[in-house]
């Protein structure tokens, strides 16, 4: 039988003591044939090589609600006077390798010289794409901030970052921070892995930051699926103020709708968490699936108008903007 090097604990109903997964919901296992089906059909759009951004210079505290977009699932949240990083990724290429894999198309929109005091660190799982080493080793010798993350994917952080100030929860505890910060794990319909040996072995999850200039949902990577996790996330924790919520990698639909909502699912996940506002994440930096650059951008605009929702209330967050997103008493 396997045995799980991140974490060890009592079976659940989303954990069989040694992989976690997603109860109810279809597999996001795939094979090595489903892998090679999709890459030899030869389908992905091209990307440019490079797209210009023009880096923020934030401010080095806030007291109102900001949050400023990095690129792919990285954002700096300013609320309350606490910064705080989602899914930090200021590294080259998101992958094991530093001359292989997915490399960004737009350098990271804050300069990681221009961050301010960094509090807190949410990370979501452990694909290479979200927790990337090398940005935390960075982050901890320069902030030191407390890191809080899914069941398992601590171990991974302590080995890579000694020292490294981790808390890990399991979906729906709620990991204090700091004074006045704190968040809950909420679930996700993904998986995770490091190597092709650790297949769901560490947890994955998104983040509801409790704040005391509002509430941010920070959903992580996340599939659809019957849609009824994102209604229960606000029956417990009530409406955020700010939904983060991803837009992109969602193309082939057979092969990713288990794993990766696509914008039109975006839409419908924004009106079950019942979200004030949102911004789409997770597009425009690493090409990691078939669709074009642009393409979550258009198809969320459509979905919106689909939906009869505004677009102000939901916007394709653009790395190096600033968005206040203050919070009406």
């Amino acid at each position: 039988m396997a045995r799980n090097p991140y974490y060890q604990g009592p079976a659940s109903d989303h954990f069989d003591g040694v992989r976690f997964f997603n109860p109810g919901e279809p597999s996001t296992d795939r094979s090595l044939r489903a892998l090679l089906r999709w890459k030899l059909a030869g389908a992905a759009a091209r990307w440019p090589r490079s797209v210009p951004v023009t880096p923020a210079k934030p401010e080095a505290r806030v007291t109102a609600l900001r949050v400023t977009m990095v690129g792919h699932s990285s954002t700096l949240i300013q609320a309350g006077g606490r910064n705080i990083l989602t899914d930090p990724v200021w590294s080259e290429r998101a992958s094991p390798f530093s001359r292989v894999g997915p490399r960004r198309v737009t350098a990271p929109g804050i300069a990681f010289d221009d961050l301010p005091p960094i509090d807190a660190v949410l990370l979501s799982h452990c694909h290479y794409d979200h927790l990337d080493v090398a940005t935390l080793a960075r982050l901890h010798a320069a902030h030191a901030p407390v890191m809080a993350m899914p069941l398992g994917n601590d171990a991974i952080v302590r080995a890579a970052v000694p020292g490294a100030r981790c808390v890990a929860g399991d979906w729906w505890d709620r990991l204090e921070l700091l004074p006045g910060l704190a968040t809950t794990l909420t679930p996700a319909i993904h998986w995770a892995n490091r190597w092709p040996s650790d297949v769901r072995m560490a947890l994955w999850a998104g983040h509801y930051l409790h704040t005391p200039a509002g509430s941010i949902w920070f959903a992580g990577d996340t599939g659809y699926g019957d849609g009824e996790i994102f209604s229960a996330i606000a029956a417990r924790l009530g409406a955020p103020d700010v939904a983060l919520i991803p837009i992109g990698a969602y193309e082939p639909r057979w092969f990713m709708a288990a794993q990766h909502c696509d914008p039109a699912e975006a839409v419908r996940i924004f009106g079950r968490v019942r979200a004030a506002r949102a911004l789409g994440i997770h597009w425009g930096t690493f090409q990691l699936t078939d669709e074009a650059r642009d393409a979550p951008v258009h198809a969320l605009a459509a979905a919106l108008a689909e939906a009869g929702v505004p677009a102000e209330r939901f916007e394709a967050a653009q790395m190096g903007q600033a968005y206040d997103l203050a919070v009406e008493a």
